[in-house]
């Protein structure tokens, strides 16, 4: 009853309209009213006790440190460099703009940040040199979504929080599937430019490929600094991210000057208008999660599944259609802080690693950033090209059939995300 009663309260009043935020409280909050033992007071005190939870301390300094890397010309160096490096083969300019996206992946921790810093800069450019729109559209809004893929990641520190899961192990399980998914697109672009016989660009010479990479260099040392401190022991997850927020600040402001300090409050005020709006639903969504242990939810939902008999590969495509079915319509922290406290206990009686889990939920929420109605990617994107958020599906859609090849490889080869993080840990 308390199940029911909490869930359909939840999806009722974000059917009306309400916030992700206030209707994950208010449904937690009218459960303990009615069904549970909690008084108000405690309630007040684990809403506090959520928001300083250490490891979400990473949150604001990562989207601090992306907001300087967004807004100074470090998605411009890192264009130019992987235009110089891969551009001139058949749809290189394409595939230098997934090595592009793949790169300021690794500095930015944000999908729609990631689409917006290379997608204003390469998709006229791909215009300009004989591609549809629709086709560098498709291409971007995609690619985009190695922001949360690729390490430093939000969501996963969002699922670290969440799940008591190592955020250093999830950085770690990230390279590789990162690093495959933008390969396969790639590929995938190779091929469809061989198709439609796109013109190659000019070779760049050895020279601009040394100069473009010096250029991009610093905001490049930014992934060794944050990823070769966590794994060389020299700070946590938490700390590396507050050291990403002060060397992104120095690189933007002093090194590539492309921020004046007068710009500097301004960037401050905007990383600070996303960092309370997602901090308010974290800790409305750790009440709800609170909610959900108090009363065994869980593993009420666990003993069910074993008690049918479910194996572990079958409990997976249920978490991959439920995860691609929310991806649809809420936004990707939401869905990691609903679900996760409920697969995640489910996953490790099934015998499945915390670390895979994760990997697998993030895979899902980037399909859930291109797919309508309420892909951020595609509204990031058709802000950028002005085509409609239909055109804009459409356009992605082939491209998120490499996404979805992907998920398959991701959830039945758990090696892809574990092999790594087993070296190190």
């Amino acid at each position: 009853m308390t199940t029911i009663f909490l869930f359909v309260l939840l999806f009722a009043l974000m059917f009306v309209g309400m916030p992700v935020a206030v209707a994950l409280g208010l449904s937690s909050l009218l459960t303990i009213l009615f069904f549970a033992q909690d008084s108000l007071a405690s309630l007040a005190l684990k809403l506090y006790e959520t928001s300083e939870h250490y490891t979400l301390l990473a949150i604001p300094f990562f989207i601090l440190g992306g907001a300087f890397m967004t807004t100074g010309g470090v998605a411009k160096r890192m264009i130019r460099f992987a235009i110089a490096c891969i551009g001139h083969l058949r749809g290189g300019l394409a595939m230098a703009s997934v090595m592009a996206c793949m790169l300021f992946a690794a500095v930015s921790g944000s999908s729609p940040a990631t689409v917006v810093a290379v997608g204003s800069i390469v998709i006229a450019g791909m215009v300009k040199a004989g591609y549809s729109q629709q086709f560098a559209a498709g291409v971007i809004c995609n690619a985009g979504t190695l922001g949360i893929l690729i390490p430093p990641s939000i969501v996963m520190v969002v699922y670290g929080a969440a799940t008591e899961t190592s955020v250093g192990k999830l950085f770690m399980a990230g390279v590789i599937p990162g690093i495959v998914l933008g390969l396969m697109l790639m590929v995938a672009i190779y091929v469809r430019a061989r198709v439609i016989k796109l013109e190659p660009q000019p070779r760049a010479s050895l020279a601009e490929v040394v100069r473009s990479g010096r250029d991009s260099m610093w905001g490049l040392l930014l992934i060794i600094i944050i990823l070769g401190g966590i794994y060389g022991g020299i700070f946590t997850p938490t700390e590396a991210a507050a050291v990403a927020a002060v060397y992104a600040f120095i690189i933007a402001v002093f090194v590539y000057r492309d921020i004046g300090m007068r710009q500097v409050p301004h960037v401050l005020v905007d990383a600070g208008k996303v960092t309370v709006m997602l901090m308010f639903i974290v800790a409305n969504a750790l009440l709800f999660a609170h909610v959900l242990t108090t009363e065994r939810i869980p593993q009420q939902i666990a003993e069910t599944i074993i008690a049918w008999g479910m194996t572990d590969w079958q409990f997976l495509i249920v978490v991959n259609i439920l995860l691609l079915f929310a991806g649809m319509f809420m936004e990707p922290t939401g869905i990691i802080l609903i679900l996760a406290p409920i697969l995640f206990p489910i996953a490790t009686q099934l015998g499945i690693d915390p670390v895979h889990l994760g990997i697998i939920m993030v895979v899902n929420l980037e399909i859930g950033m291109v797919t309508p109605p309420i892909g951020l990617n595609l509204f990031v994107t058709a802000g950028i090209t002005r085509m409609s958020i239909t055109q804009v599906a459409r356009a992605a859609l082939p491209w998120t059939m490499v996404l979805l090849l992907f998920l398959g490889f991701v959830t039945y080869v758990p090696a892809l995300s574990l092999w790594l993080p087993s070296l190190l840990f």
